[in-house]
């Protein structure tokens, strides 16, 4: 679960091992649940959060894929402006509940309690929400090596997976038949906020001379909602440009 660098210029963050540093403990960590449905979010702190002041500053954060974090609660339970009333916080003490009524898909994002009574303030570990949707399969496309990259002395193919769900998948490559181990790069998509499906690069890089020197490179997939591994491949010889 990573951990919301944007927040940094908003606010003050822990740094683990400091004395008297409040833990903020957040459960599940990840939660999949189906648009319609009621989700919460459960959030301990080691310390008791109820202020001098009879304030409780215990504030909950949504950060939606490729955006800048937001706060949907501050002060235990009052909504930001512009947030929905299917989002509410309760609780008290050192326990407190983000709770999501009539779950739809553009609530997807990980969630972040924050606690802002004690300093330094800090941030549970987040909880990523997934939406649930029916299986999807994946489109496949390979694309070899482009002229430019090769004079440059290097050659990177790349396999793209398109829209498939659930987010579990697996791509395995092959150079001549040979199952390949290194020179692999993936990356997968956050979650689309509108059809909950995702979408995963796969980049096998090598020089342009071991490039050269085969003939048949595949990307294979294996995927929940495939009966059979989908192959997609090309020979080298039968694409060269000149």
């Amino acid at each position: 679960m990573r951990f919301p660098a944007q927040l940094l210029g908003l606010l003050m963050l822990w740094i683990p091992g400091s004395s008297g540093d409040v833990v903020m403990t957040q459960t599940p960590l990840s939660l999949t649940v189906t648009p319609g449905e009621s989700a919460s979010i459960s959030c301990r702190a080691s310390r008791t959060l109820l202020s001098s002041d009879g304030n409780t500053y215990l504030n909950w954060y949504l950060q939606k894929p490729g955006q800048s974090p937001r706060r949907l609660i501050y002060k235990l339970s009052n909504r930001d402006s512009g947030v929905p009333d299917r989002f509410s916080g309760s609780g008290s003490g050192t326990y407190f509940t983000l709770r999501i009524s009539r779950v739809e898909a553009d609530d997807i994002g990980v969630y972040y309690c924050h606690q802002g009574t004690h300093a330094p303030h800090n941030f549970g570990q987040g909880t990523e929400l997934e939406i649930a949707r029916s299986d999807a399969q994946p489109s496949v496309f390979l694309f070899q090596p482009s002229l430019d990259e090769l004079h440059t002395g290097s050659a990177s193919i790349v396999c793209i997976l398109n829209d498939f769900y659930p987010k579990e998948v697996n791509v395995k490559w092959k150079v001549d038949g040979v199952v390949q181990n290194k020179g692999i790069q993936e990356s997968t998509t956050e979650q689309n906020s509108k059809d909950s499906t995702y979408s995963l690069s796969s980049t096998l890089t090598m020089s342009s001379t071991e490039y050269q020197s085969h003939e048949k490179f595949s990307c294979e997939v294996t995927h929940k909602s495939l009966a059979s591994t989908l192959v997609k491949s090309f020979n080298r010889s039968e694409c060269q440009r000149e």
